[in-house]
Parts: C-alpha cells; sequence; structure tokens
C-alpha cells in the first residue's frame, strides 16, 4: 500500500460541488499515486435533528441562511480526535488573499482541514473557535467556500514532490520567483497564419535562450503589476 504523503478533509454543505473536480487530472493522478487523500466530509452528516437541518435565520435580521455551528463542531472534533491537523482553513472573503507562498506552505503540511461555506455564510463561532488561517481568493464574493477550497487544494496538491511529472514540473510556474510572470510559451509549427515563434527560441543557444525568457518575464511582470495598480 503507498504512503500518504497528506490528508486534506473538506467540510461542506453541498459536497456534490467538488466530485468531479477531486477526481479529475492531476487530483485524481495525485490520489492514485498516494501522494495525497481528500475526504470531502457532509455537513447534514453531523446535523442533530432527524430533517438534518445545518442552517437557520440570523439573529439581528437580514436576508439569508446562516449554517449552524453544532455540524460544524461536531464534525472538526471528530476529525481531531483521529489526528492532529496543521491548518484548519476558513474560506472567507474577509481572509488574507491566497497566494503562491501560502500555498508553497501549504504543501509541507501533512494533515488540512478546510471549512466551505455556503449560503449567506457560517456562524462566526466556528471561526473563532477553530480557524487557523482565514483565506480568501479575491475581492468578490461567490456562491460558496467549495470552488475557492478546490483552487487551494489544486495549487497545493501539484506542489508535492512526485505529482507532476517533468514536463509539468511546478518550480518554473509564475509566482515561484520574483519575476512572478513567465515568457511566453511556443510549441510547433513554429509558423502560424503568417505568426512566427522568436527566432531565439529555434536558435539552440542555451544562453540566449534563458537571456530572452528572463527579460520577457521581467517585461510582463512590470505590466502586470502596473494593470494591477491601476485597478486597486
Amino acid at each position: 500500500m503507498p504512503v500518504i504523503m497528506m490528508r486534506i478533509d473538506i467540510i461542506s454543505a453541498v459536497p456534490e460541488l467538488l466530485v468531479s473536480p477531486l477526481n479529475t487530472s492531476i487530483l485524481k493522478r495525485a490520489q492514485d499515486k498516494g501522494k495525497v487523500t481528500i475526504e470531502i466530509n457532509n455537513l447534514r452528516n453531523y446535523a442533530f435533528d432527524k430533517h438534518k437541518q445545518i442552517d437557520d435565520k440570523p439573529f439581528g435580521g437580514g436576508p439569508g441562511m446562516i449554517l449552524k455551528p453544532e455540524p460544524f463542531f461536531e464534525c472538526i472534533e471528530k476529525l481531531m480526535r483521529e489526528r492532529k491537523y496543521d491548518h484548519i482553513i476558513f474560506t472567507t472573503p474577509k481572509g488574507k488573499i491566497f497566494d503562491q507562498k501560502f500555498a508553497n506552505k501549504l504543501s509541507l503540511a501533512e494533515n488540512i482541514i478546510i471549512i466551505a461555506g455556503h449560503y449567506k455564510g457560517i456562524d462566526d463561532r466556528v471561526r473563532e473557535y477553530f480557524a487557523t488561517d482565514e483565506i480568501s481568493i479575491g475581492n468578490f464574493v461567490l456562491t460558496g467556500g467549495e470552488l475557492p477550497a478546490l483552487i487551494i487544494i489544486d495549487a497545493v496538491v501539484r506542489l508535492i514532490p512526485g505529482v507532476l511529472n517533468d514536463s509539468e514540473a511546478a518550480l518554473d510556474d509564475s509566482f515561484q520567483d520574483g519575476l512572478i510572470v513567465e515568457a511566453p510559451h511556443y510549441t510547433r509549427p513554429a509558423e502560424y497564419r503568417g505568426m512566427k515563434v522568436p527566432d531565439v527560441l529555434l536558435s539552440g543557444n542555451d544562453k540566449e535562450i534563458k537571456k530572452w525568457k528572463n527579460e520577457k518575464s521581467k517585461s510582463l511582470t512590470e505590466k502586470w503589476r502596473e494593470y494591477n495598480n491601476q485597478r486597486s
């Protein structure tokens, strides 16, 4: 049996949103290789009443429904009795913006819980009591935390040694160094509809190719930063 290097538990009110992405492409390959195990914990399985109610109206009024604290406490405490978790991540628009640096940090963890909210939100006592990290994937609002959870998992799992093959190596990805944005990529044919691949990439001169990629990366990074500064 393969040795599992990492375990990720997702807690969700709508687990069906997670099944297909977690069983496709690199995430499926990582699980098949025994590099990671990803468990989806259905919040409704931890509801107290016979109707499996997991949400209720917010105190103080207002629109929408709030996910109740009891199912989260029951689920998380059960998981914590079974193993020690390095990170318990609360996905929220109010959290720290997720980036490559934090993905690298998470890739070194052994056990992670990701709490995915839904509906209007989660009773804040769950965040206050359990969360070690509060993470956002951007300054916008989604229907739930399932998509952010998938993004975090995808970014982290691909960094685990042995998940990617050489042609997909993560160390050369954008955001892995100070340049941030990679140089443009090209493949065959060398000319298509009048558009040609830069001559330097066809030259076979490794030194000049490396220089070109570095210069392009710097230029694209400057444009990326300028664009984002204008938006902020």
